[in-house]
């Protein structure tokens, strides 16, 4: 179950914000969609909802369209990234709105199964990479090089690190070299996994507001960027083909172009809501915006969704098919 912040990001180490996703809500008195759509639907969507919150704004904001100027009924189930891939062959999932790469599953799904297709950029750039309190960067400069990680690895340590440096992880579904990128650069470090988004904030809240020590693994785009100062530690610059084996990882990770995902079916049948879907694009800080509310201002998604667009009509306007 979501559960949302309403006492702001103090609050953090409450909330459930990786662990679900916000359904889009039924006016007062209407009936709850139906999985065939109602005699008055244009159709039922059906959305995953990944577990972060900016996948959220974005799943809102599309979801919110389709049912607001579209007449469509919507379903978003809260379904981690690799099962979420195989919902496009068993009919459980038409959409995935925000997909962090996965060249695994692109070539499973498809290139060889041939189920599911992009539906083009989302606008976003996704970069995921290491960070620090920025406190830490200017007590210790060198600290944002990798090559010296090991020689501050004592202020690292936690009880679950046994000895080492912690470095912290979220969620288990999270696409993350960490544990090839410690081995393979030879950092006597321990990857550590908080369990979800909620835990990487409240870390990196308590790191700056109490001055602890942090190395977590994070990414933009992000709110935290606006409320917390962080700096990111250089690795290994990022070559064509550094990441291929899995195994071998030493180089840090590769700025995404993040683009939506549907199943085969859908781009054919989906019509109008397929449209909207390939036509949904926006920026970081659209969706930092939208995040932001649902985490710290309160809202639930349908809420946040529904401010934005309101407040961007043109932008939308272009995503609706004519």
């Amino acid at each position: 179950m979501k559960i949302r912040l309403l006492a702001g990001l103090l609050a953090l180490g409450l909330a459930a914000a990786g662990c679900g996703g916000a359904k889009v809500e039924e006016p007062a008195g209407s009936a709850a969609p139906q999985a065939q759509g109602s005699a008055s639907s244009a159709g039922t969507v059906k959305i995953a909802i990944n577990p972060w919150v900016g996948y959220e704004a974005s799943a809102n904001v599309v979801a919110y369209l389709l049912k607001n100027e579209l007449h469509y009924d919507v379903q978003l189930p809260e379904i981690k990234e690799q099962l979420a891939w195989e919902g496009f062959e068993t009919g459980d999932v038409d959409v995935i709105i925000e997909n962090w790469g996965h060249p695994d599953l692109v070539k499973k799904f498809i290139d060889e199964k041939k189920v599911a297709q992009s539906a083009g950029s989302t606008g976003n750039k996704g970069v995921i990479g290491w960070y620090v309190p920025k406190w830490m960067a200017d007590k210790y400069p060198d600290i944002t090089d990798y090559k010296h990680l090991n020689k501050y690895a004592g202020l690292f340590k936690t009880s679950e690190s046994g000895g080492k440096g912690q470095l912290l992880d979220g969620d288990p579904s999270y696409v993350t070299n960490d544990e090839a990128l410690v081995k393979n650069l030879k950092l006597n470090f321990k990857v550590v996994t908080g369990g979800s988004e909620a835990a990487l904030l409240k870390s990196a809240t308590q790191a700056q507001e109490q001055q602890k020590a942090l190395l977590f693994y994070f990414w933009t785009p992000h709110w935290l960027f606006d409320k917390v100062d962080l700096v990111r530690v250089n690795l290994p610059a990022y070559t064509a083909g550094c990441d291929a084996d899995a195994k071998k990882v030493a180089c840090d990770y590769a700025e995404l172009d993040l683009d939506k995902i549907v199943s085969k079916k859908f781009a054919d049948t989906g019509g109008k809501a397929y449209d909207l879907v390939k036509n949904f694009n926006w920026t970081n800080e659209d969706q930092n915006a939208v995040a932001n509310d649902m985490t710290n201002g309160g809202m639930t998604g349908e809420q946040a969704a529904k401010k934005w667009i309101e407040a961007n009509t043109a932008k939308w306007q272009a995503w609706i098919p004519k």
